[in-house]
């Protein structure tokens, strides 16, 4: 060991001390504080004297009650910050640091070295840093610059100064390997050496090697929209998943994770990215998907269609007579043109075409829908839409005590007191004993009147119809849509060729309680401008991944959900499988979500998850796929292997996969196009030890060999993909183009596709430009 090295690993040494000792004072410290706490917990009731007989005494509870609470929330809270910090001071022993920079701010005479790692630490007198958290100002410049001039931004304005020197350590264990002085970003060795490493379970944190273009994402701190388009392989995700990080460390004061919402793809994509965020001391953020959100506020009313279930129906049912229309149908309902249109008819309600729904009672009408129209489009139309809804509601519920007053007479009420358990009757009584000003200890002399136990029972079983009141359910909202589809005069937009065709199907799937995936978010709209959005002000940032995949309607809907939030897109037009986005080409249309000078967009060009051979074999099958720049990472070529028949590929399939676990690979992915092609391939590869079907329910991402559809396939990688049937039978749609490059991006180091006859005119090029290699199966 040099002497250099000699003395980085003496100071490594000082800090794992320093580690240890904090160590082993949290834990120390941490079982205290979970004894306090639990005996807090056990006794809170032994410190509060329950005493309700005067005010006084009463108001003497209440405030030890709060004291008692405050004293055990100050427990808790101070029990979980030791825990989080005990946690993190666990990960970093393994890697205290991954880099230093020697810095010379403007107008001082020495420089200071910095050492940069996942969270920061002091020494042991509290006083100096030995290490900087990587989301620390000053560590900007450790991936931002190169040796010379160079800048970061704090609070109090910006520093100057000189980067003298930039180094990158490979620490394993509290063992020095190796270090590099770098006048890179990010060494080419470090990055080699991870980028070379096997796909894991869960996506890992890039904190040790991001790039220049990935920290202009993490501190991006300006407007309300931050969109990023990155190439497959690009790091966009990672890179998103370190600016919560990011952000929960520059603003914990006033935002914490479950104040952020990650909308991913899937729920298998959830668990994959899960660990991100812990890696790094933070808690996770809340996750969800957009069909879950869907779910959560149409699946009482309907049967809904997942994304999923539209895009299999994509995939496969190309020979359906009604193919065309249910496409041109997708791609409308999605359209800029569709939701303006909707905005519009909104307003159209305002004069005419508004439904209502019967008011009934025990299968009787009380109020009829069209005396409900006669009153709203009869009266207050001066005032706004949502002021004569409430006008409405309070002349319903009016006709509702009307109502409560005639049916005191008819026998049914009779019967359900007759019916009445003696607890429900008791409670009434007391109810009624309280209302009218008795004591406890003079309710049992209370006489309860007839009418008045008539009242309560009526008024008992009214109850749901206060509520449908309340909630606008006497609005038939399905009516309103469908008369979308029924009434040629009210859409005011052009509409496709196939509009015919289009109408029947969607009054169909309406009559049947069923919403296609492409309605369910209009219709949802559409109810919101009429009954008024629900609105969640906590949530303070949103991440949206697979940005391509959503409609206008869907980025409407969130930024009226969720006013209070800043929003981070990701996205691959390259990538935008969903039959909607098939004509969309960039993110023009979200500019206009929050303005331009709100909105910044960043490109992302640089691919480094695969192979420099992958990603020129991958880029030739997209148009300006030139624009995509590989990571210099040496491999092989991807293969095409022609196979005459099924019975052939199964056969060389299993043998390939033999072969590439005899080189190591534990993560193969067999990608197949759709789910029904993946369900006959895992049974005809079921003699594949371990081998595993991921359909859309698939909860959690599966380490191993998978068989899996190309559009679960987003967003995950593996170290080697084959693609099960590259032929031009299954991908021979122009259509399918982004789909199958989607499922080629997936490989990490190598890329082997079948053809059973011809392969696909996707490869053309490549086969023209040698980017692939020829396999003879004979």
């Amino acid at each position: 060991m040099n002497p250099h090295s000699q003395q980085e690993q003496e100071r490594l040494n000082n800090v794992m001390n320093v580690i240890n000792d904090q160590i082993q004072q949290l834990e120390s410290d941490t079982l205290k504080l979970r004894n306090e706490v639990i005996n807090t917990r056990k006794h809170f009731w032994d410190e509060v004297k329950v005493n309700m007989d005067t005010f006084d005494d009463y108001l003497e509870t209440i405030i030890n009650l709060r004291q008692e609470a405050q004293a055990l929330s100050v427990g808790e809270s101070t029990h979980n910050h030791a825990a989080k910090r005990l946690a993190t001071l666990q990960r970093m022993k393994s890697v205290p640091y991954f880099g230093r920079i020697d810095f010379l701010e403007d107008g001082l005479t020495e420089q200071e070295q910095i050492y940069i790692g996942i969270s920061s630490l002091m020494d042991s007198s509290g006083e100096d840093f030995l290490i900087y958290d990587w989301r620390a100002p000053v560590s900007s410049v450790y991936y931002d610059y190169e040796p010379g001039p160079a800048q970061y931004i704090t609070p109090g304005g910006k520093v100057n100064g000189e980067l003298k020197k930039k180094w990158q350590y490979v620490i394993r264990n509290g063992k020095l390997e190796s270090l590099f002085d770098t006048s890179l970003t990010i060494g080419d060795e470090i990055l080699q050496k991870v980028l070379g490493k096997g796909a894991d379970k869960y996506m890992q944190s890039i904190v040790a090697t991001i790039q220049k273009d990935q920290n202009r994402i993490i501190r991006h701190d300006q407007g309300r929209m931050l969109i990023v388009h990155g190439a497959a392989g690009s790091g966009k995700t990672s890179a998103a998943l370190q600016r919560i990080a990011f952000l929960l460390y520059k603003y914990r004061d006033f935002i914490k994770a479950d104040q952020i919402i990650l909308f991913s793809p899937n729920n298998m994509f959830n668990s994959y990215v899960s660990n991100v965020l812990p890696e790094l001391g933070e808690e996770n953020m809340q996750q969800d998907t957009f069909q879950e959100y869907l779910d959560h506020r149409l699946s009482k009313e309907f049967q809904l269609e997942t994304p999923f279930d539209q895009l299999e129906y994509v995939l496969t049912a190309a020979d359906s007579p009604s193919y065309r229309a249910r496409i041109k149908g997708i791609q409308f309902k999605a359209s800029y043109q569709f939701f303006e249109a909707i905005k519009l008819y909104r307003e159209t309600l305002e004069k005419s075409g508004l439904l209502f729904k019967d008011i009934k009672f025990r299968g009787k009408t009380i109020i009829s829908a069209q005396q409900l129209s006669e009153k709203f489009y009869g009266e207050h139309l001066s005032l706004s839409f949502p002021s004569r809804l409430e006008k409405l509601q309070i002349w319903l519920m009016n006709k509702i005590k009307e109502a409560e007053k005639i049916e005191r007479s008819e026998p049914w009420v009779e019967e359900e007191i007759e019916l009445l358990s003696n607890d429900a009757y008791h409670k009434i009584h007391k109810y009624l004993a309280k209302k009218h000003g008795f004591e406890r200890e003079e309710q049992a002399d209370y006489e309860m009147e007839p009418n008045e136990l008539k009242q309560v029972i009526i008024r008992l079983k009214m109850k749901a119809v206060r509520q449908q009141i309340k909630e606008l359910e006497f609005i038939d909202l399905e009516g309103v849509y469908k008369q979308l589809f029924t009434d040629p005069l009210i859409l005011k937009v052009a509409v496709p060729d196939e509009w015919k065709e289009i109408c029947q199907e969607t009054v169909q799937m309406l009559d049947e309680g069923k919403l296609h995936y492409e309605d369910a978010t209009p219709f949802l709209f559409l109810q919101e401008l009429i009954q008024g959005f629900q609105t969640n002000r906590s949530i303070k940032h949103i991440l949206i991944d697979e940005a391509q995949d959503y409609s206008p309607f869907q980025f409407e809907s969130l930024k009226r959900l969720f006013p209070s939030a800043k929003m981070t897109v990701l996205g691959d037009f390259n990538q935008a499988i969903f039959a909607h986005a098939r004509e969309v080409a960039d993110f023009q249309m979200l500019t206009n979500l929050y303005g331009e000078e709100q909105t910044e967009v960043i490109n992302m060009t640089r691919s480094y998850r695969s192979t420099k051979p992958i990603i020129e074999f991958t880029r030739s099958l997209i148009a300006n796929g030139e624009n995509i720049i590989p990571f210099d990472r040496d491999g092989d070529l991807p293969v095409l292997a022609q196979v005459g028949n099924k019975s052939e590929l199964h056969m060389s399939i299993m043998f390939k996969v033999l072969k590439l676990q005899s080189k190591g690979y534990e993560n193969i992915a067999i990608i197949c196009k759709s789910a029904e092609e993946s369900k006959q391939a895992f049974e005809e590869l079921s003699k594949i030890e371990g081998i595993k079907l991921i359909k859309t329910g698939t909860a959690e991402f599966e380490q191993g060999v998978v068989v899996i559809p190309s559009y679960l396939a987003k967003g995950i990688e593996f170290e080697a993909v084959i693609i099960y049937d590259a032929s031009e039978q299954v991908y021979g749609d122009e259509s399918l183009r982004r789909i199958f490059y989607t499922a080629c991006t997936r490989a990490m180091h190598e890329l082997h596709l079948y053809s059973v006859g011809k392969p696909s005119h996707f490869i053309k090029k490549a086969l023209e430009n040698n980017l692939l290699t020829l396999e003879s199966n004979s």
